[in-house]
């Protein structure tokens, strides 16, 4: 059988990539190389040019992909390409609203204009601060003050004088004191205290009574129009303040209208804001005549905050189209929100206190977003779908003013909203979406689907060698060896297990350089070389390598049976894979498989221990098919057997030991034992077509560092699906053993190959009645599984022929 087995056996140069090292190497000296924005993702590519051209509504992104496949940098290197040349777009402010105060008024200004009218409008505060209250102080306005306050005191006096001559008359006089006014009577030329008073006789005093009533009623009749008088004087003095403040305020408001007289937003709000302006400059002076005066940072914060505007966006003219990736997208973080102070218990807030979002941020331009953050938080997801349809930007915080007693809040008037908004998320989350929400393929028309997967063509080999040049430089290097871009080509396809094609996960490959950068800065090396790649590889696998150590170490000292020499009956070394974190190793495990008369069937002991996850089961169910199907065309399938998976502590999924087991099984079945020096992987059908499996590479180092460790004597090897030849990428130390005979890697493509390399004998094949060679293995496998259906069932109809074939006995 040896020469059988050389014909499933793959060479040495078949273990690997093979390399396209010209291109490479062309691609290291190329400058063109490091303008890649893509490596390869043609379909992405083009899916996203239609999306960033499409400006109707509903014609946002949903770029759909693995993690660390380099959506993000892609999509916004790309998006910043595309509008390289496209125009700044408008800043955007927020206005005081003084017929509303609680809608703000939102203002678009040109790209640099927003700063421009900010600080135009401080410049406005300076000359207010400067202009008053030094205007109520000009001669000419305290002249008119003081000639409406004479005639109010005119008209006053007139009115005492005309009380105190009817007094005197009668001999009494008229006090006033303290804004109080009061009467005495006069004897003998001398107004009398209250001793003196109290002296006169009855009758004097109750003429005096009388008097004092009767001039107290005059008084109050010639004093009637007082209010009157007061209020006009009042009126008068507001009117000169309002007319002294106009005058101060027009010169001011008129060089900003001037200078703003292209804008008809703006010349509306000094408008308003001139009437309001003077409301508040009088309030002001008539508040510091009350109490102490106001001083100038008071004035000028008062001042700020009702007549600045509050700038949101601003940009620079050069500045071109805004690119906002929002990482934590909660309703704050994309819409905007409203900051409140506490003045004396009550909760306040004005237009100065709005604060913009994401989504404003990026108005006119692009906002990325992993959607998986966006559904995590509350609100975000329905407003966000209500601001795409209605292109409207509203802040209207749905949770915010919740517990706001004595609160003001505010109604922004909505600002118009152009954004294009890019959705980054995995394919599963896609389909849910669009399962469970009908707006969903609305306002996300356009898929940008990545591969995990990038075929090996000399473009994508030229833009994977110029990203990494790229990256290189941003690290440090000063250049890359040829060898080290080599090892980083063979890195990628490795992890994309395929020799045609390169993994999408960029970001891996970056990973890799980054802690070759290390080792690097310790030998004070700037180039980028095979060693220092190496020491970080090595690194790696030793800071993430404890548990396969320990399940290594576990099978070398016999806690865990695994033979790699002899033979035995019903046993077979499987090879299996483990993912941990974002480490992969592979371990052989040992499949044992035991048969005996009876009709339990195949049972799967992982399954029954509710160890085997579905797919496992699926994998073992099959072989009751493929039994079926091979052998018992003409009786009934009738047998027990016990499949496990020895050692096993922990949950087992996927369908890669199924030809394992079936190999076991039928050894079981046959008594012909299996070769323990090999280990097998694949998944089979239920025609015995030998099915490709995940994490070959993986196993396959796994079973050979054991056999390392033991001693490499020729004979080990695995054998692996024939259709799995391709994603071979393995270590050099490997192939090199392979080269020098000492370890061997079979292939597969039905179990009757799996057979013939594991027992050392010929399989066999149907002759013209359907029968199996008597010695071959399936032979002895049909008429094994024949007699336990004889010894299960009893002899009779069912039963084969005795003349027959031994298939048929």
């Amino acid at each position: 059988m040896s020469g059988t087995k050389t014909s499933f056996e793959l060479p040495a140069a078949n273990l690997t990539a093979k390399l396209n090292t010209r291109t490479i190497n062309q691609a290291l000296l190329s400058e063109d190389a490091l303008q890649a924005s893509f490596i390869g993702q043609q379909r992405a590519k083009k899916a996203l040019e239609f999306g960033l051209g499409m400006q109707q509504v509903g014609y946002n992104l949903y770029v759909m992909g693995d993690q660390a496949t380099g959506r993000y940098t892609l999509v916004k290197d790309y998006i910043a390409r595309h509008v390289a040349a496209q125009t700044t777009p408008h800043d955007w402010c927020y206005l005081n609203n003084f017929d509303e105060e609680r809608e703000p008024i939102a203002l678009k200004l040109k790209a640099s204009e927003a700063k421009r009218f900010q600080k135009d409008m401080e410049g406005f505060v300076d000359e207010l601060l400067d202009t008053f209250p030094a205007a109520f102080e000009h001669p000419g306005f305290q002249r008119q003050k003081a000639i409406v306050s004479r005639s109010f005191e005119e008209k006053y006096e007139q009115a005492l004088d005309a009380v105190e001559s009817y007094a005197q008359e009668h001999d009494v006089a008229l006090y006033e004191e303290n804004n109080s006014i009061s009467f005495a009577p006069i004897v003998d030329g001398k107004p009398l205290n209250d001793e003196e008073f109290s002296k006169l006789s009855d009758q004097q005093r109750q003429f005096f009574y009388d008097l004092i009533n009767e001039l107290e009623e005059r008084l109050s009749e010639s004093l009637l129009a007082l209010p009157t008088w007061k209020r006009e004087s009042s009126e008068q003095l507001r009117k000169l303040h309002k007319t002294t403040a106009s005058e101060g305020v027009k010169p001011l408001i008129k060089a900003l209208e001037h200078k703003y007289v292209g804008n008809l937003a703006i010349l509306k709000y000094f408008r308003q804001m001139k009437d309001a302006l003077v409301e508040l400059i009088v309030d002001m002076v008539q508040e510091e005549s009350k109490e102490e005066k106001t001083d100038e940072t008071d004035r000028r914060a008062i001042f700020e905050e009702q007549f600045l505007p509050n700038v949101l966006v601003s940009r620079e003219v050069d500045a071109g189209v805004p690119i906002v990736y929002e990482p934590n997208p909660t309703f704050q973080n994309l819409f905007g929100k409203l900051e409140y102070t506490n003045i004396h218990g009550s909760v306040y807030t004005n237009h100065r206190m709005i604060r913009p979002g994401a989504l404003l941020k990026a108005n006119d331009g692009y906002l990325i977003l992993d959607i998986d953050q966006v559904l995590s938080q509350p609100y975000v997801w329905e407003s966000l779908k209500l601001a795409l349809k209605a292109n409207k930007l509203i802040l209207d915080p749905p949770h915010q003013d919740v517990g706001m007693v004595n609160s003001m809040t505010l109604q922004p008037q909505p600002i118009e909203l152009q954004v294009k908004v890019i959705l980054l998320g995995s394919r599963s989350l896609y389909y849910s979406l669009q399962e469970a929400d009908p707006e969903f393929d609305e306002l996300f028309r356009v898929l940008v689907d990545f591969d995990s997967e990038i075929p090996v063509t000399k473009q994508t080999l030229t833009d994977f060698v110029g990203r990494v040049r790229v990256h290189c430089s941003k690290v440090g290097f000063d250049s890359i060896a040829t060898t080290a871009m080599h090892r980083l080509v063979e890195y990628s396809l490795r992890h994309a297990e395929h020799q045609q094609r390169l993994s999408a996960h960029f970001a891996d490959v970056l990973e890799l350089v980054n802690e070759a950068s290390y080792f690097a800065r310790q030998s004070h090396s700037t180039e980028l070389t095979l060693a220092h790649l190496n020491s970080a590889i090595k690194a790696k696998k030793e800071r993430t390598g404890r548990v396969s150590h320990a399940l290594l170490n576990d099978i070398k000292q016999g806690q865990v049976l695994i033979d790699t020499s002899g033979s035995a009956i019903g046993k077979v070394n499987g090879l299996t894979v483990l993912q941990i974190g974002d480490t992969a190793f592979g371990t052989p495990a040992r499949i044992t498989a035991t048969v005996y008369a009876g009709s339990s069937g195949v049972v799967d002991i992982e399954r029954e221990v509710e160890l085997g996850q579905s797919i496992h089961s699926k994998g073992v169910l099959l072989l009751t098919g493929y039994l079926g199907h091979k052998y018992a065309q003409k009786f009934p399938l009738t047998l027990s057997a016990n499949i496990a998976l020895e050692q096993s502590y922990g949950y087992i999924d996927g369908d890669s030991a199924s030809l394992a087991e079936l190999v076991a099984l039928i050894s079981a079945i046959t008594e012909i034992p299996c070769c323990q020096s090999l280990a097998i992987t694949g998944s089979i059908n239920q025609y015995g077509e030998v099915q490709a499996v995940g994490g070959v590479n993986e196993k396959i180092e796994g079973y050979f560092e054991l056999c390392k460790y033991r001693g490499l004597n020729g004979q080990q090897g695995v054998i692996i699906p024939r259709s799995n030849a391709v994603n071979l990428v393995l270590d050099k130390s490997l192939i090199n053993a392979v080269k020098r005979g000492q370890f061997h890697i079979y292939t597969a493509s039905k179990v009757d190959d799996a057979l013939e390399i594991l027992m050392q004998s010929e399989a066999g094949t149907l002759d013209a009645d359907r029968n199996y060679p008597i010695s071959s293995i399936n032979g002895l496998a049909m008429k094994r599984l024949a007699d336990i259906s004889a010894v299960v069932n009893g002899s009779g109809d069912d039963s084969p022929d005795e003349e027959s074939e031994p298939a048929a006995v």
